[in-house]
């Protein structure tokens, strides 16, 4: 198999996998979304549920908890609104992207193996960071036509159960990330496009002071992708000066993505308690170290333009409950928030549409027999509006809105 088959395989399974990662919208460029159950709680409790084998993408010390030999798999639909809007103080002039997000699929896949009753190991397979951006025919396709930052995640998992409070995992991320960008020249449409292998550590810890309460912790490492591709561009344009009319520039651009090929560190937080056999509620407190980065730097000529420093760490929380409405049937439901990793909403990236976002979530779970398990949810989230200061193509991304559909099936051996 040559390395450029290769290379086309993984970024079609990336670009599958990850679902659009567009979810630089929601607590920087992280995906909790995966097609799991955990869509339908607005993934409350994500990294202490451990209800299905899913559970090692966010904590793999929750395995411990999954009896015998346990399967999981994801399907998700997203459908994102998000509008640019030129607002025509920048110096290219013409007509608007609209919409840049639009339908994208994802597909996520888990396993969990008992080698006895407190060594698991498990294995998943998802895509939870990046951003896909179509900007198509707008007055920018010389600058940027579309931007895909995807990565898929292979994640082997070991957990162990300490005694009967106290559990411990830990995973390998293995990820795949490609990076594209499209734009258009007077020769035509240009791609520059690039892979590329980085690891990552995800660490967990789980407690259980009594058996209707548990409690857990994960931490994951940051990941940084190294891509070798051409992101400036010469453009000439005409710009007002007093005294001076029509007088035409030419300078030299950079696409702002350099903070897009940084995952930051992160810890997430989870609380589960059943309250009765048919109510229980869950929840999250959330970081990610997204100070840690500066922001996209863009150059005009050889003089480097004021736009470093805008990101901010970001911070989640979510709540959710489950109805236990027959001996087959669950019900989900949740409520997040996450706060923007722009310390000025007045002062965004183009191509890192971002913004303080709301999600709600509905889903429900039914067991078909003693074996499987299939579910659907459903998530809405709505986004704080980001204006875009640019020197070029100022405008602003006004009430960016995404809804998710997913339906996932889980089997016990």
């Amino acid at each position: 198999m040559t390395q450029r088959y290769l290379s086309k395989k993984l970024k079609y399974l990336a670009l599958c996998l990850s679902g659009l990662a567009t979810q630089a919208m929601a607590g920087g460029l992280y995906l909790y979304e995966i097609g799991t159950e955990d869509v339908g709680l607005a993934n409350a409790g994500m990294a202490v549920r451990a209800q299905d084998a899913s559970v090692i993408a966010f904590n793999p010390a929750g395995m411990t908890r999954l009896s015998g030999n346990q399967m999981s798999t994801g399907i998700q639909a997203l459908y994102g609104d998000v509008e640019y809007k030129l607002d025509g103080s920048g110096a290219l002039q013409g007509s608007s992207p609209g919409n840049v997000v639009g339908w994208f699929p994802g597909l996520s896949a888990f396993y969990s193996h008992s080698i006895d009753d407190r060594l698991k190991v498990g294995f998943a397979m998802y895509g939870n960071f990046g951003l896909g951006l179509h900007f198509g025919d707008w007055a920018g396709s010389s600058l940027v036509r579309d931007t895909t930052l995807m990565a898929l995640t292979l994640q082997p998992s070991v957990a162990y159960k300490l005694n009967d409070q106290w559990s411990i995992g830990g995973g390998l991320g293995i990820n795949y990330g490609y990076f594209s960008l499209k734009r258009d020249t007077a020769a035509g449409e240009e791609q520059s496009r690039d892979g590329d292998w980085a690891f990552n550590a995800k660490l967990g810890l789980m407690y259980e002071p009594a058996t209707n309460t548990r409690f857990g912790l994960a931490y994951t490492s940051k990941t940084e992708y190294n891509y070798d591709v051409n992101t400036s561009v010469t453009l000439s344009y005409t710009i007002p000066i007093p005294n001076r009319p029509g007088v035409t520039l030419t300078k030299e651009f950079s696409v702002p993505i350099a903070a897009t090929v940084n995952t930051p560190q992160q810890l997430i937080f989870s609380a589960f308690h059943q309250i009765n056999p048919q109510w229980a509620v869950m929840g999250n407190l959330g970081w990610q170290d997204w100070s840690a980065y500066g922001d996209s730097t863009i150059w005009a000529g050889n003089r480097q333009l004021p736009s470093k420093d805008r990101l901010q760490d970001t911070w989640h929380v979510a709540l959710g409950t489950q109805f236990q409405a027959t001996s087959d049937l669950r019900m989900n439901t949740g409520i997040a928030y996450d706060s923007s990793f722009y310390k000025d909403q007045n002062n965004t990236s183009l191509t890192m549409p971002s913004g303080a976002a709301w999600r709600f979530g509905l889903g429900a779970q039914y067991q078909l027999n003693k074996a499987s398990s299939l579910g659907a949810a459903f998530e809405y989230l709505a986004v704080e509006s980001a204006n875009v200061p640019s020197t070029l193509l100022s405008g602003n991304y006004e009430t960016p809105r995404m809804a998710f559909f997913a339906a996932n099936y889980s089997y016990k051996f």
